[in-house]
């Protein structure tokens, strides 16, 4: 048996990717490493019976590829990571889960990366991007990995959103896991580059809270409106309790797994 811990380099950790079994991801713990977000998006995603080719911008170290591998065997699945250190960890973490021939891991800005893997060519496009607008009251974090991860220095939500409908055939899907305090703007760049929502939910930490993550998806040449607003989610199970609710706990495959031991 392959030792997968040859994979590591200096201060990196390999650990299992949420309740999967088999599933690795290496992460480095002074980075920005993969959020519950990233779990929701890789579940969030229509992926149909005509869905083949997907492209997942802004992928870190690949855990949306990842998970997106678990629901289709058929899937061909094509990241795009801009930072050196993220590429490098993408990378190997799709050899250590001998994902070569399904996830492939392009080194390069997103903008323009249509010309680069091809234009109008995708089924699925999904993208956990930087969430923060820069300006001048931008607490900007000093390790720039972590600000360009979070803020909107090298990729805005405009040119995120405009190279998915380039890359997307017609009638292909565009889904992105973004803040609430965005949707005005979301809403607006999606119609701007003929990318129709047709639905969104909104994640809770905890019941009687202000929703925190807001999932949202679009078609490209889609007929206006039926937007559809999905049930809420929460993380936790009540306001007090540190157990992720039931639906948490089957995404992560945990909920499953304790009904087998019982």
């Amino acid at each position: 048996m392959l030792d997968k811990t040859c994979f590591l380099k200096e201060n990196e950790v390999l650990n299992d990717l949420l309740g999967y079994d088999g599933l690795k991801i290496i992460q480095h713990p002074d980075m920005f490493n993969f959020s519950l977000d990233s779990t929701l998006l890789g579940n969030y995603a229509t992926l149909n019976k005509n869905a083949y080719k997907i492209v997942d911008l802004c992928t870190g170290n690949a855990p949306v590829p990842l998970f997106l591998s678990l629901r289709s065997p058929k899937i061909e699945i094509t990241g795009v990571e801009i930072q050196d250190v993220s590429y490098d960890l993408a990378t190997r973490n799709v050899a250590v889960n001998g994902l070569e021939n399904r996830i492939k891991i392009v080194h390069g800005d997103l903008k323009g990366i249509h010309e680069k893997i091809g234009k109008s060519t995708y089924d699925v496009v999904t993208c956990n991007p930087p969430y923060f607008k820069v300006n001048q009251d931008s607490n900007l974090n000093k390790n720039d990995y972590l600000t360009i991860a979070r803020h909107e220095v090298l990729a805005t939500l405009d040119d995120v959103v405009q190279e998915a409908s380039l890359l997307l055939k017609q009638g292909g899907r565009f889904a992105m896991v973004h803040r609430p305090d965005r949707l005005i703007d979301i809403i607006e760049t999606f119609k701007k580059y003929r990318i129709e929502p047709k639905r969104m939910r909104l994640v809770y930490p905890r019941i009687n809270r202000e929703a925190n993550v807001l999932l949202i998806e679009g078609i490209k040449g889609g007929k206006p409106g039926n937007l559809r607003i999905e049930n809420p989610l929460f993380v936790y199970e009540n306001e007090t309790s540190v157990n992720y609710s039931r639906e948490i706990l089957d995404l992560f495959m945990l909920g499953k797994k304790e009904e087998a031991s019982q």
